[in-house]
Formats: structure tokens, C-alpha cells, sequence
């Protein structure tokens, strides 16, 4: 890593990098860290997601970006001319069209698998405070009912992985003192990886119906979006739980609103939404949905790493720039 400001030029330190990323901006070692090489950096501080219409405003004379969720398209890059760089804080390039950052000249900085400890731990818990009744029991205690149901043990149970990348094999490493029956879909052929570690290959019709987890852990493709609708839920056993960490429109979440409602599933783990905020007060409230706001890749360590390896890409991108 270029790591340190004297080995740039004047010219590259006066190069303007926009940070829309809400979560690197408020964290000060990461704001420090890239101001060493980019004094003219600036940040996204007001604290909110920036909508489409304030993204463009934002970057429209930086040189170079970083950035979250935000939607890095045609329409945009035709309004930022200066733009040569986006680096990406974060792991999924659902919201970056590379083909039109490609023909407008601009290089996407992005490392896979930063935070892939972070959303496999947080994905765990989730699997333990469903699997133990923990949401349910302690939102009931603090209305004053004392609800002793404990659930069930994680120990032993099937889990289904959909999806099985850098976040599904931490998982799996995770989930190794539990001995659980592991089964796995993916679109790559992994069977070396499969047999080493026990898992059972299997359809995607089948990790629904057999399962008493499943999991979802894939990008947002054309060919994910849905991927779990009323015909995948109505398949699984009414003591199952669903689980997505990945992107929300993997999820239908009107057929999921409506399987929770109707108990066609005991319940749901979600991190992600459709619509980010989510808006839906009456799915959000539902007993048997434990929801967070998007937070899986968000533990402080998970922070500092996407952080850096946003910072990297932009140092060796302009450090060759310079050389050039």
C-alpha cells in the first residue's frame, strides 16, 4: 500500500475524492487516513443516504470517489466529466454499472470479501436468537410478559446456504463446532470445496424444502432478484426460518410479509430491504421478523477494512497515474 503522502506528487495531492459513504465518513481514523493523501478530500456528513439527484451534485467536480450503495450509472457519470475513479467501501457491485464506467473512462476500485467475517457473524446470531426464541422472548419481557419458550438448539439442525462465496464460507467455518447438515447451492462448481468440508450439494428446491435455516448469501443479479417468492417459501417446513444478509430484492417481501403473516414460516432474519430505509411500519412490526438496518458489514473492524481498501485503490491507481 502507498501509505504514506510524500510519495505523491503535488499534483496527485491535489487531486478532489468525494466520500458519499455515510459510515466511512463519520469514522475520524478513516476521514485522517485519507486526507494524508487527498488533503482536499470531502465528506458525506449529514448523517443520510444521499439521493440520486444530491449524488450527482456531490461528485460533479470531484476527480475521484468513494462510494457505498449509492447507484454509480450512464445518467450519473455523464454529469461528472472529472470523475476517473470510484472506489468502492464495501463488497457488492450491484449499484455500479461497470460497462458504463468502462465507456466513460472510469476505473472501479473494489476488493471482494472485506467484510465477509462481519456478515457471517452477524448471520450466526441471527441464527441462534431465531433457532432460541431470543428476539421474540425479550421483545415480550419488555411488555411485561414472561414467556419462558426457549426454542430450539442450532446443534444439529439443517442449514441451507444458498450462495456459497466469500460471506457462505466463513459461515460455514463458523458453524463447524455446531454440526449441522450443511447444504449448499451455488452457481460455480465447488465440489472439491464440498466434499473437503461435508457438504451436501443440493437444489435450490430442496435446500428449501428440507432445511431448517436457510440462508441466502448471493449478489443481486437479474438472475437472484425474487430468487425467494411465495413459491420457494410455500416449499418450507412451517419451523423454518429464512435469513437474507445479501442484497433485499433477493427477497419478494410482499410474499414474504404474506408467508410470516400466515405462518407458512415460523419466522425471518432480515438485514436488507427492497427499499433502504425500509418503509413497511406493518412488516417491520410483525413478531416473527427480527429486522436490523443494514448493519452486517458494519462491526468496526469490517469498517476500517473496506475503508482501507478504498483508500488502497485510489493511492495506486493515482500513484500510477503519476508514473505515467
Amino acid at each position: 500500500m502507498f501509505g504514506c503522502a510524500t510519495q505523491f506528487s503535488i499534483m496527485v495531492r491535489n487531486r478532489t475524492i468525494a466520500v458519499t459513504s455515510v459510515a466511512f465518513s463519520k469514522d475520524s481514523y478513516l476521514r485522517g487516513r485519507l486526507l494524508e493523501g487527498f488533503p482536499k478530500s470531502f465528506f458525506n456528513l449529514g448523517g443520510k443516504k444521499l439521493s440520486k439527484p444530491e449524488v450527482r451534485e456531490f461528485l460533479s467536480d470531484a476527480d475521484g470517489a468513494v462510494v457505498g450503495r449509492d447507484l454509480i450509472d450512464e445518467d450519473l457519470l455523464r454529469s461528472c466529466p472529472r470523475l476517473r475513479i470510484v472506489s468502492k467501501y464495501g463488497v457488492g457491485l450491484d449499484n455500479v454499472d461497470r460497462r458504463a464506467c468502462e465507456r466513460h473512462g472510469v476505473v472501479v476500485g473494489w476488493t471482494a470479501g472485506v467484510n465477509r467475517l462481519s456478515v457471517a457473524e452477524q448471520t450466526l446470531g441471527f441464527m441462534l436468537s431465531l433457532c432460541r426464541n431470543l428476539y421474540q422472548t425479550s421483545c415480550l419481557l419488555k411488555s411485561h410478559q414472561w414467556v419462558t419458550n426457549g426454542g430450539w438448539q442450532l446443534s444439529g439442525k439443517t442449514v441451507g446456504i444458498i450462495g456459497v462465496g466469500h460471506i457462505g464460507k466463513e459461515l460455514i467455518r463458523l458453524l463447524g463446532p455446531f454440526n449441522c447438515t450443511i447444504l449448499v447451492n451455488d452457481i460455480l462448481d465447488q465440489g472439491d470445496y464440498y466434499r473437503l468440508h461435508g457438504l451436501v450439494e443440493s437444489s435450490k428446491e430442496v435446500i428449501f424444502a428440507e432445511s431448517d435455516i436457510v440462508t441466502i448469501h448471493t449478489p443481486l443479479t437479474e438472475q437472484t432478484r425474487y430468487l425467494v417468492n411465495r413459491q420457494m417459501l410455500s416449499m418450507m417446513k412451517n419451523s423454518a426460518f429464512l435469513i437474507n444478509t445479501s442484497r433485499g430484492a433477493v427477497v419478494n417481501q410482499s410474499d414474504l410479509k404474506e408467508a410470516l403473516i400466515s405462518k407458512v414460516i415460523a419466522g425471518a432474519a432480515l438485514d436488507v430491504f427492497e427499499e433502504e430505509p425500509a418503509e413497511d411500519r406493518e412488516f417491520l412490526q410483525l413478531p416473527n421478523l427480527f429486522c436490523t438496518p443494514h448493519v452486517g458489514g458494519n462491526a468496526l473492524e469490517a469498517v476500517r477494512a473496506m475503508g482501507l481498501s478504498a483508500i488502497d485503490h485510489l493511492e495506486k491507481f493515482y500513484a500510477q497515474d503519476d508514473l505515467a
